[in-house]
């Protein structure tokens, strides 16, 4: 007995193995039961959905109340039959049904091994420890069940979705109806009094959907007075004999006599009055109508200019319901425009601006403020006085309108004065036609003498394009041809007025004149910000390259043996500092006086260059580059020179479409041999091999190689100007690459010779900035008196032997184009 109770006792870990398992035996229980009820079930619920869903959307208020009772009854009927159907398969699961679904998803069934008793060789003891050993490793595994999730896939048994289109269609009704609508369906069926009694009513209040307001069931209301919006439909059903039940209203505005009669009424309440129902249990309501207010909108301020020229307008809307939609309309305020020059004549007609308003994306909109912003910089009324209309609309397509506002027309500001004139002859242009001849007339008188307006040689040569396009077709100028200058000459009037920064001293000569410009017409402090920081970034570039410079150019540094004055860029940031905190405090002319110190200060930069520098790899490449860039300057320059002389644009010499130049080769050989030289300096030592300015420096030179191909094409098939400006971009690559190239060779010197021994601080005039005669400035930078002038009986000569020397370095052509620029201004100021 003794053998046989030790055979059959718990085994501990089974035990704790079994206990482990309650709440996972149980969720896998729960699964089943909701595997089995959806199976089961999933009609029933599914037509009660889409039951609610037609009760929400309102759908038994539109339909007869027949249709509405018959489809309340069949969708009962279904329901009662899906569910005796589910409750006759249904059959409840057990707890065995659990055990087994768990054991069954675990490897080796350790569950029932656990449970399983010995058969055989429970007398043997090392059988017997075998046994027990197999139950421990079930009962590890069994502690390590999780539940089982049910199968809830009703796909097999709902083919159509239908369960689907039920969900679809409730959440459809929750987002455009009421929940408030299904309350209507109690009164379907009367009261038992009413039942009795045998005539009843129904009635309902609808608001328009736009209000959000619910729908009301009035048979619900005994309060004598109700509010409803103006625009609500009421439906007004009568049951029983016909005549026992009567309505009357004055809510509608229709004559007594014109109100419909019959079973089935419907009014709009359009003003306030009463509605009665007469007859056995009938009921009177006075109507109070609330009137729906047109919006009101107002502009927030006055129009503002960004600094990229855009408009900027804040205004303010309010409805009671919520605004729908707006719009800004903008017409030419011609009594207030300065009728002179090119706006003399009659204006051509124009259709007004139209914008949208801008509402908000989340929120109400019944009261809001918002920003209209909008790039209207290029548009023939920019810069011209207009009238601002701003009209908003509601849902009821009520229209609010703002007072009109007159202002002047924001849009962009060039601060060049060509670039200002090219833009005021776009205007005249797309003010009327007529201006054409006008506009021609003007464009030979600016490009006359262009030396001392252009200073980018691509927007020269488009403007003289441009010139002879317009005087060809100046007579019968067409709406399209128009529109096509008046976007030529806003495209040459940003690049005269930006440049295209192939020269760092140009660009920072156009920065220092845009913002003497600004100070002196008043710009906004936007305008002066952007034109500050774009002052900044061209003495930055301009910095690097008199450094590259230094370094293409060594003999010349080495050469130069005088007295210096240095100057570190943070002592040139303090300036800086210093003319934009004058500008911010107002003190314009002290900035200006400042700002024409650092000019001077500037031009007469230079960089010091550390001992061995200039003379690393890739400077004969680079010098190289510099001749090619000169003698494609000048081969330019004669090719502009053949255009002018030759008849109707074509030149003369040479073979036919070539030209010749003044070595008896002709224009297009020529260029391809700089094209040629260009590839065997590209094939040389560059520098900068692997760095990423020196891969873009190289792929700048391979795009100036395929504008030099594309010159030489164009002067073979006589397209000069098509050549011209082939070439100005063929030079405007080599710039840059050459920028970019030498950039990479002052990064290699730099981590050859250490960070400190490279590029050095600028070096500003000799002899404690004295000018070329000896003169030391006066205050804030302007030249002092004479008594600053060098004093001595050679004072005379001295100057003179200066002069020479201006004279005979400006003629050199080997030294750099900045330097020699630079002299030049030197020769016609003394």
């Amino acid at each position: 007995m003794a053998q046989k109770n030790r055979d059959t006792a718990p085994d501990p870990a089974t035990e704790t193995a079994l206990a482990r398992l309650i709440w996972p035996l149980r969720l896998t229980w729960a699964g089943l039961w909701a595997e089995r009820l959806a199976r089961g079930f999933w009609p029933v619920w599914t037509i009660l959905i889409a039951t609610l869903a037609a009760l929400v959307l309102g759908v038994q208020d539109a339909l007869p109340l027949e249709w509405v009772q018959g489809g309340l009854a069949a969708t009962g009927l279904g329901a009662l039959v899906a569910a005796g159907v589910g409750l006759r398969t249904f059959r409840r699961p057990g707890r065995a049904e659990a055990l087994a679904r768990l054991d069954a998803s675990l490897p080796g069934r350790p569950i029932s091994s656990m449970t399983d008793a010995q058969a055989i060789g429970s007398a043997d003891p090392w059988s017997r420890a075998i046994w027990e050993t197999h139950r421990r490793r079930m009962a590890e595994r069994a502690a390590l069940a999780r539940p089982v999730p049910p199968d809830l896939r009703l796909a097999r048994r709902d083919p159509f979705a239908l369960r689907y289109l039920a969900l679809t269609a409730l959440v459809v009704a929750l987002m455009f109806g009421s929940v408030w609508r299904v309350a209507s369906v109690t009164g379907l069926a009367g009261s038992g009094a009413e039942a009795m009694v045998g005539p009843s009513w129904e009635a309902w209040a609808q608001p328009p959907s736009y209000t959000g307001k619910p729908s009301l069931y009035l048979n619900d209301i005994d309060a004598p007075e109700i509010t409803l919006p103006v625009g609500s439909r009421l439906q007004i059903r009568l049951y029983g004999e016909v005549g026992s039940l009567t309505v009357s209203e004055s809510v509608s505005g229709r004559p007594a006599g014109e109100a419909p009669a019959g079973p089935a009424q419907d009014v709009e309440v359009r003003q306030s009055g009463a509605v009665t129902i007469d007859g056995p249990a009938g009921r009177a309501w006075k109507v109070m109508a609330l009137a729906d207010r047109p919006p009101l909108v107002t502009a927030d301020g006055h129009m503002e200019r960004e600094a990229d020229g855009q408009m900027k307008l804040s205004f303010a809307a309010q409805d009671d319901y919520g605004v729908t939609g707006g719009q800004a309309t903008i017409l030419l305020d011609l009594p207030a425009v300065d009728r002179r020059f090119g706006l003399a004549i009659d204006p051509e007609p124009r259709e007004p601006v139209t914008l949208d308003l801008p509402l908000p994306i989340s929120g109400s909109r019944a009261d809001f403020t918002e920003t209209l912003v909008e790039d209207l910089a290029k548009h023939p009324f920019a810069n011209l006085p207009v009238v601002l209309n701003l009209t908003v609309t509601d849902a009821a397509m009520q229209e609010g309108r703002a007072e009109p506002l007159k202002v002047v027309l924001p849009g962009r500001r060039f601060f060049d004065p060509l670039a200002a004139a090219l833009i005021e002859l776009r205007r005249d242009l797309l003010w009327n036609r007529a201006n054409g001849p006008r506009t021609a007339q003007i464009l030979h008188a600016v490009t006359h003498a262009p030396d001392e307006l252009f200073r980018n040689e691509r927007a020269f040569l488009r403007t003289r394009v441009l010139m002879r396009s317009l005087d060809a077709e100046a007579a019968t100028l067409t709406p399209a041809l128009r529109d096509e200058i008046a976007e030529q000459l806003w495209e040459i009037a940003l690049m005269v007025e930006e440049g295209d920064l192939a020269s760092a001293l140009e660009a920072l000569r156009r920065a220092q004149d845009r913002l003497d410009e600004a100070i002196r017409n008043g710009a906004s402090p936007d305008e002066i910000q952007r034109l500050m920081d774009e002052m900044r970034q061209a003495l930055e570039n301009y910095m690097r390259e008199l450094a590259e410079e230094a370094m293409r150019n060594p003999d010349q540094q080495q050469s130069e043996n005088r007295q210096t004055m240095e100057m570190s860029g943070d002592q040139l940031q303090e300036m800086l500092d210093k003319l934009q905190e004058l500008m911010e405090q107002g003190r314009m002319a002290e900035a200006a006086e400042l700002m024409e110190m650092m000019r001077q200060l500037m031009e007469n930069m230079q960089v010091t260059m550390g001992e061995g520098q200039g003379q690393g790899p890739g400077s004969q490449a680079m010098r190289d580059l510099s001749e090619t860039l000169r003698d494609q300057q000048g081969l330019s320059d004669e090719s502009f020179r053949q255009l002018q002389r030759g008849p109707n644009g074509q030149p003369r010499g040479g073979e036919e479409g070539e030209g010749e130049g003044q070595d008896g080769r002709s224009l297009a050989d020529r260029q391809r041999e700089l094209g040629d030289r260009l590839n065997g300096t590209q094939r040389g030592d560059l520098p900068g091999q692997g760095s990423e300015r020196g891969e873009s420096g190289r792929r700048s030179l391979d795009e100036a190689g395929r504008a030099m191909r594309e010159a030489e094409r164009a002067l073979r098939e006589g397209d000069m100007p098509g050549a011209l400006d082939r070439q100005a971009e063929a030079m405007e690559r080599l710039r840059e690459g050459m920028r970019e190239l030498g950039e990479a060779m002052a990064e290699e010197q730099r981590q050859q010779n250490g960070e400190g021994q490279g590029e050095a601080f600028g070096r500003a005039d000799p002899n404690s900035q004295r000018d070329p005669l000896g003169r030391e400035p006066g205050e804030t930078g302007r030249i002092g008196s004479d008594r600053n002038m060098l004093q001595g009986e050679d004072v005379y000569r001295r100057a003179q032997d200066l002069l020479d020397e201006i004279r005979r370095r400006s003629g050199d052509l080997s030294r750099p184009e900045i330097e020699r620029e630079y002299l030049r201004r030197l020769l016609d100021m003394y």
